[in-house]
């Protein structure tokens, strides 16, 4: 970002002054400055204070470190994802948790590839390049889980109808059941399933992901998806409704062994003759 080359400059501070004042090294200003590597939002905010930058030019300048680390690898595939997704997947490489309530299919993050293809051709009036496109997409996404890094820690709160739904076919979802339940292993992976038994609950209108980030003064996010758009609604008190939402459904949800036990008995179940 150029801009902040000129504030240091107006400042009178050498890249080593700034450096040791976020404690950070003069390298990595210096690749900040010439855009070869993109600071996070809370990397900006550390550097306006620095400057003495406020008010709108500071949030101007948060803003644009936020869109920018938005752009990543899936970024020429953006055509080939409903509008709105892009911005989410630039957000959740960025996250540290991720929960996510799904009422009628596996998550994107746990679905196998054949599954992800039938759910693709199911929901999208799009070609098959396309298709394969978005089911590449989806696939790549799934990095975060395994690393390399620290992978991204994931709560998946299941409807029992994700279970249920037969998607592609008895071999696809046996396989895709199998692999939630070996996901469920992992020590940064929690499935919860919510029984039909547990009846009606606030979130019935649909799925939704909430994000946290791993600086401390990064607020959580929320992320909306429908058929034909996704969005990440900017009000705080809408955030604090649908983590309190997630709590009450973690609350009807079996446990984890329970629901591990229920999600292989489906899998013999779909593998049957």
């Amino acid at each position: 970002m150029a801009e902040l080359s000129r504030l240091r400059k107006d400042s009178g501070l050498t890249r080593a002054d700034v450096a040791e004042r976020i404690g950070s090294t003069d390298t990595t200003v210096w690749r900040y400055e010439t855009g070869l590597s993109r600071p996070r939002p809370s990397d900006v905010s550390a550097l306006t204070d620095v400057y003495g930058v406020t008010g709108e030019a500071r949030d101007s300048l948060i803003q644009m470190a936020v869109e920018a680390r938005r752009r990543g690898w899936w970024h020429p595939h953006r055509e080939a994802l409903k509008p709105g997704f892009d911005s989410y997947i630039g957000l959740e490489a960025e996250a540290s948790l991720v929960r996510s309530y799904e009422p009628l299919v596996v998550p994107g993050l746990m679905q196998t590839e054949p599954y992800a293809r039938a759910v693709t051709e199911a929901t999208s009036v799009i070609t098959p390049s396309k298709v394969e496109e978005t089911v590449s997409v989806r696939i790549s996404r799934q990095q975060l889980l395994h690393g390399p890094g620290d992978p991204i820690h994931l709560v998946a709160v299941l409807d029992e109808a994700v279970i249920r739904r037969r998607i592609g076919g008895g071999d696809i979802m046996s396989e895709q059941l199998e692999h939630l339940v070996h996901l469920g292993e992992l020590p940064n992976v929690e499935i919860r399933v919510v029984p039909f038994s547990a009846g009606a609950h606030p979130a019935m209108d649909g799925q939704f992901c909430l994000l946290s980030f791993p600086e401390p003064e990064a607020p959580d996010l929320l992320y909306l998806e429908q058929a034909a758009s996704g969005s990440v609604p900017d009000d705080p008190e809408q955030v604090r409704r649908y983590a309190s939402m997630f709590e009450g459904l973690c609350a009807m949800a079996l446990g984890q062994e329970a629901s591990a036990a229920f999600i292989a008995q489906m899998a013999r179940r779909f593998s049957s003759p």
